[in-house]
């Protein structure tokens, strides 16, 4: 997938959203939706950011007990991003708090990347950090101590708004290519209409230029057109040029400005 540029679009605190009622209602309808994924698509596959093992097991276990494929964990940042670009995970559950490089960045890195929306992990509701992860790119996020019933539908947030931002943005693409290509055509369409509008305005004065060699020198119409064309190949003078020569020599003189009788 080709990098796009970051979501203008803000984070989400699940807890901010949706009631307990939504959460309850938007598990349980993301059950049958996930088995029929793991059966016909595989898993979702995630990659988990944290660099205490502890926490990091427990979410691991918990998003393999509901279907999820772990194929990554890291313990900071930057393995995070390698782990990610390796992978390509249908999402990223990402430690606001590591160390080396911290999960901020990370997202940052991974959100300029294009490669899967994050989920960031924090015990910190500090509005700062809220924003620096919205402005890192972060799709949604969650306060510790994270419960199943708010960090899965949160996951599936995140993963729906990334794949209709992106298909928002390819649709944008696509536009601008069929605009372009309509323009390019409209060009070629203008270029030759001018050109057909420079022939027919050749023609006509090729056309009246023989006229007058017919009136004023005693050419035939057939002598009066191989000249033209004869001088006009021979001293490497456009036809229309030639043509307007002979029309100003032989043509029939303008009125005087003063009105002279």
């Amino acid at each position: 997938m080709a990098a796009r540029k970051k979501s203008e679009e803000p984070s989400i605190n699940v807890d901010e959203v949706l009631t307990d009622e939504e959460l309850k209602a938007v598990a349980d309808e993301s059950e049958p939706a996930e088995r029929k994924a793991v059966a016909e698509d595989g898993p979702r596959t995630v990659v988990v950011a944290e660099d205490e093992a502890v926490n990091r097991m427990d979410l691991v276990a918990m998003l393999e007990d509901n279907g999820y494929e772990v194929v990554g964990q890291a313990a900071n940042g930057e393995e995070a991003v390698e782990l990610t670009r390796k992978y390509r995970p249908d999402v990223v559950c990402m430690d606001v708090k590591m160390p080396r490089m911290d999960g901020i960045a990370a997202a940052g890195i991974i959100c300029d990347e294009n490669i899967a929306p994050v989920v960031m992990l924090t015990a910190f509701s500090q509005t700062d950090l809220v924003k620096k992860a919205t402005g890192a790119g972060a799709m949604a996020y969650v306060t510790k101590p994270y419960e199943e019933s708010k960090l899965l539908p949160t996951l599936e947030v995140a993963m729906g708004r990334f794949a209709e931002i992106n298909d928002l943005l390819d649709n944008v693409e696509r536009s601008e290519r069929k605009l372009k290509e309509t323009t390019d055509q409209l060009k070629e369409t203008e270029e030759k209409l001018k050109k057909a509008e420079d022939t027919l305005e050749e023609r006509k004065l090729v056309d009246r230029a023989k006229g007058l060699l017919m009136d004023k020198a005693d050419f035939s119409e057939q002598g009066a057109f191989r000249w033209i064309q004869k001088t006009s190949m021979d001293q490497r003078i456009p036809k229309k040029r030639l043509a307007q020569a002979i029309i100003a020599k032989y043509g029939d003189p303008k009125p005087s400005d003063s009105g002279e009788r």
